[in-house]
């Protein structure tokens, strides 16, 4: 009898008999031809007795006077007795009357097909019996975390806009896509942000951005980009932040975060490179009125001066060591209308004074310090005034040699960093150019961007030995090392 628990092996064979044959033909067949062949340690009778070899199983079909079918013989015995078995089955020459032919084409591992088993089951018991179990400590910090990040959300407005809790009582604000975008900024501690919720701005956000230092951040796609052009056009945005491309603010970890937020551009650079015009004027105006941020520094603003401007000619004595001569000249717009506001009466006395420095003179320019002659003093009427056109800034002819890189760079958004023989050294992005400028070598002496010149690349510079930064507009400069010139277009 077979016995299936310790069953190793399965021979499995073929027979094909010229002739009708059944099971026990076979089977006899099989013990009959092989008694002896083998020995007595292989002996089929004698391995059935003892178990070593199981039940022959036999299927066949009788058809057109040929028999076809399968034999099956199971076995316990190890890889070399069982494939001599095997080899033992196909030395059968015949099959009762029959010549037959049997062809063993295949040896079942049994355990191999219980490993399977095994390994199937322990998949299904593992997934279905430990969901359950006890979360981990990281897992168990991680969840606190987002209870509590989800507790610090806020909301703003009548529109219940979400955002972080410092986003009122904070100077600067960051404005975000979505809410998954401020729960993943929360997670890294930045709690001054609110988000528009795509490109429908609501009015309560573009009222906030009024008051505050705003910084737009946003996503590295297509989307991130129409969210920077709606708030151009109905908000008051500083500075602009994107995701590194094909990346959302939600997906960012805390050193991308930190290292997108310090490579923010300034807004007037965005402008230039969208082409677009932002609310209330175009993108030149924005970058000649004063910002936002130095406007709180300083609580006296300068009046703009209106569009209809006052113009007055008066004439100014100047005195020389050898005769008396008058010359016209141009004073300040607001000295003019000062004097004629104050003095409308009288007549408006101007005295040219010599310059604390020594400028570059031409002669058209030059007027000389007048010297104390009550004689020969004389005063005009302030309704005389005409306005005289103001003198050309002076520019070294040193820095007339950078117009041909200007010309070439224009509407690239690009820059050229030159060495002292104004050769060409690297081509990189305006957006790349302050951490290239970090590691720059010692014979850049000077660089011409399509950008605009701000404090940040000022210093940068001078850091670096930089003598001459050339762009198309200069910024809100704090400070300019007297070793540097700082060039736009126009002075060229």
């Amino acid at each position: 009898m077979q016995n299936t628990d310790t069953t190793k092996y399965i021979i499995h064979s073929k027979i094909n008999a010229d002739g009708v044959i059944e099971r026990p033909d076979i089977v006899g067949a099989i013990f009959g031809q092989t008694e002896g062949l083998l020995g007595a340690d292989l002996d089929l009778r004698d391995l059935q007795k003892t178990g070593r070899i199981g039940r022959i199983e036999v299927m066949v079909t009788a058809k057109g006077g040929k028999t076809k079918g399968n034999i099956f013989v199971p076995s316990s015995l190890d890889k070399v007795e069982t494939s001599i078995l095997a080899a033992s089955l196909e030395t059968i020459d015949r099959v009762g009357p029959c010549s037959a032919k049997i062809e063993v084409f295949q040896i079942e591992d049994v355990r191999a097909v219980k490993r399977k088993k095994i390994i199937d089951r322990a998949k299904l018991i593992f997934t279905r019996m430990f969901d359950e179990s006890v979360p981990e400590s990281q897992e168990l910090a991680e969840e606190v975390r987002q209870s509590v990040r989800i507790d610090e959300l806020t909301y703003y407005g009548k529109s219940r806009i979400p955002c972080g809790p410092n986003v009122v009582n904070s100077d600067a604000i960051i404005i975000v896509e979505g809410r998954a975008d401020i729960l993943n900024l929360l997670r890294y501690g930045i709690k001054n942000t609110i988000c528009v919720g795509g490109t429908n701005i609501p009015p309560e956000v573009a009222e906030l951005t009024k008051k505050k230092t705003v910084t737009a951040f946003t996503d590295g796609d297509r989307g991130g980009e129409l969210i920077i052009r709606e708030l151009l056009q109905v908000a008051d945005l500083d500075y602009v932040a994107r995701a590194p491309d094909g990346k959302g603010v939600e997906d960012l970890v805390q050193k991308e975060i930190i290292r997108t937020l310090r490579r923010k551009i300034p807004v007037e650079q965005i402008i230039e490179k969208y082409g677009l015009q932002e609310r209330g004027g175009t993108s030149c105006e924005r970058a000649e009125r004063p910002s936002k941020r130095n406007s709180l520094r300083s609580p006296d603003a300068i009046p703009r001066i209106s569009e209809k401007k006052l113009h007055k000619r008066v004439k100014v004595h100047r005195v020389s060591p050898k005769q008396d001569s008058f010359e016209e000249k141009e004073l300040p717009e607001e000295k003019v209308e000062k004097a004629v506001h104050e003095k409308p009466a009288a007549a408006v006395k101007v005295e040219s004074k010599a310059p604390a420095a020594k400028p570059v003179q031409t002669r058209a320019t030059r007027v000389k310090a007048p010297v104390e002659r009550p004689a020969a003093r004389r005063v005009f009427p302030a309704e005389r005034a005409k306005p005289v056109p103001a003198p050309a800034p002076v520019v070294s002819a040193e820095a007339l040699r950078f117009k041909p890189h200007v010309e070439a760079l224009k509407g690239t958004l690009t820059a050229r960093i030159l060495d002292p023989e104004d050769k060409v050294i690297e081509e990189i992005a305006v957006r790349d150019l302050a951490s290239k400028l970090k590691n720059c070598r010692n014979n850049v002496k000077s660089v011409v961007f399509d950008g605009v010149i701000t404090q940040r690349l000022v210093d940068i510079a001078s850091s670096n030995s930089i003598k001459k930064l050339v762009g198309v507009k200069i910024g809100n400069l704090a400070k300019v090392p007297t070793d540097m010139e700082v060039l736009t277009p126009s002075m060229l």
